[in-house]
């Protein structure tokens, strides 16, 4: 580990070398970025990815090219022009649960990042006593003061690099736990968007519902008067009466619909629900309005773009902190070299007389050798290999899963784009067939039967334009989470991490920088 790294000034070569233990020396060594005679364990390379050359499926025409950079992301929310769903997003921020726990355990990482800096430093510690003591041996009283001062260090010098692996160890997973706060940052924004999104939805499938609510309400008065007067038959006015209790049901069932949106909206944002129900209808012009999702387009190689995904660069420095315990576990079977002392000043006075100094100091090496364990040491090795193996698969399906979703909803939303047009002419021309058998009916020259089911595929295709509509922003949300959410990297800026609208809180920076 480099001495700038750490905030120490670089040091001149030492030309004292008759000085035993030169502090200059003994910064040097342990400031290094490895073991004095070699570091021990493999340096880590990043696995293989698994991803395809290129994207599958055809991408989508949009104005802003992603290109495997998080920075053309960040912002997306405010783009869709919608403050209410910003406001929501920075409530479920602050109030999530997933998020918190991913920052304690930041926290967490990043203790054990200065514990293993230490370990790679001298320790010094200070003890102080006074003691006062009578004796009588069998004749005059015998009265003893002593006061002391000592100070204690201990340093193991980092031979074989286990400290320097335990450092860089420490950094990963710092860097993952980093990733893994972002992930569940961007998991939380997407549940908070897709549900404002279903409560948008619902609204406007209300919409749907009153007005063929209204629409049934009126014929079943129009039948009802022409039964009465004789014009229409007991069936037709039967008919007419069933299809307007229809309607009033399904308004019923989407208006709880839209009462189940809204609860779930206060269990994630943490809001009070009267602050939900006014942020929600406030502007009545929006109530059943969708939002508009900014396009962008995937332009990079899946290769560049998947490792933008905060849970894959989590899993990759997983792989490289498993990559670094192994040559923790290596450095545990060669010797080991510690210099320690002390210098420990006392104050003694003998039956009240004058106090008089005595120095007592000692400093040394200790080199410990391993010599039988009982295949400890080498079984230690092997599973600390194990868990980089695990870690490795871990990365490669954690790649494989981001290339799935990442297909999965490139073909969703073309898959919308592609329906929508046709779904639109669908409903002009039902609605066309609709009136146009109700004013026969109305003339004398259709029945019933024929407008109830004209009316039915109608309303079929009104709701269906609706639920495409609300798939289309829903598969641009859900590409946006796969392309990787536009969050930053863990240890570059996190403060400056703007992918989400005013972000109330950050991840403790790391102690150090850097990659390997």
């Amino acid at each position: 580990m480099r001495a700038d790294i750490l905030g120490m000034p670089k040091l001149a070569p030492w030309r004292g070398w008759s000085r035993p233990f030169a502090p200059g020396l003994l910064l040097c060594l342990a400031a290094c970025d490895g073991g004095v005679l070699t570091t021990l364990g493999p340096e880590h390379m990043t696995p293989l990815s698994p991803a395809a050359a290129h994207w599958q499926t055809p991408q989508p025409q949009a104005v802003i090219a992603h290109g495997g950079n998080p920075a053309r992301l960040t912002r997306w929310w405010a783009q869709f022009d919608d403050p209410e769903l910003n406001r929501f997003l920075t409530s479920a921020q602050r109030e999530s649960a997933s998020v918190a726990e991913a920052r304690t355990r930041i926290e967490e990482a990043r203790t054990g990042m200065v514990g293993a800096i230490a370990a790679g430093l001298p320790n010094l510690n200070t003890q102080a006593d006074i003691v006062r003591a009578e004796n009588t041996f069998g004749g005059p009283v015998f009265e003893w003061t002593r006061y002391q001062v000592g100070l204690q260090s201990n340093w193991e010098v980092d031979l074989f690099g286990g400290i320097a692996r335990q450092r860089e160890a420490a950094l990963r997973q710092l860097e993952a736990r980093s990733g893994a706060w972002h992930d569940a940052r961007v998991a939380v924004a997407v549940e908070v968007a897709n549900a404002y999104l279903g409560y948008r939805h619902c609204k406007a499938m209300m919409q749907i519902a009153e007005a063929d609510a209204a629409s049934r309400q009126a014929s079943s008065r129009l039948v009802d008067i022409a039964g009465q007067a004789g014009f229409r038959a007991p069936s037709d006015v039967a008919l007419a009466n069933a299809s307007a209790n229809d309607g009033q049901d399904i308004l019923i069932r989407q208006n709880g619909v839209c009462e189940r949106a809204i609860k779930g909206l206060v269990a994630l944002t943490g809001l009070g629900e009267g602050e939900v129900r006014h942020r929600l209808t406030a502007h009545a012009e929006r109530t059943a309005r969708l939002p508009s999702p900014p396009p962008f387009r995937i332009s990079g190689i899946p290769a560049v773009v998947l490792m933008q995904r905060p849970d894959v660069a989590a899993a990759e420095r997983q792989v490289a902190e498993a990559s670094a315990a192994i040559g923790v576990e290596e450095a545990k079977r060669y010797p080991k070299l510690s210099l320690s002392g002390n210098i420990t000043p006392t104050l003694q006075s003998v039956n009240g007389g004058a106090l008089y100094l005595a120095h007592t100091y000692q400093i040394g090496p200790t080199l410990s050798l391993p010599i039988f364990d009982a295949g400890k040491r080498a079984a230690d090795v092997e599973a600390a290999r194990a868990r980089y193996d695990a870690a490795a698969s871990r990365f490669r399906a954690s790649v494989r899963t981001a290339v799935k979703e990442v297909e999965e909803s490139l073909v969703r939303l073309q898959n919308a784009q592609e329906r929508l047009p046709k779904a639109s002419a669908a409903v002009t021309g039902y609605q066309k067939s609709f009136r146009a058998t109700q004013q026969l009916y109305q003339i004398g020259l259709g029945n019933l039967i024929e407008v109830e089911s004209s009316r039915r595929q109608a309303l079929i295709a009104e709701r269906t334009l609706a639920e495409l509509e609300q798939e289309r922003v829903s598969a641009w949300i859900a590409l946006y989470r796969a392309a990787g959410g536009g969050w930053n990297d863990p240890v570059d800026s996190p403060r400056n991490d703007s992918s989400l609208p005013d972000e109330p809180t950050q991840p403790p920076e790391p102690v150090v920088a850097g990659r390997s």
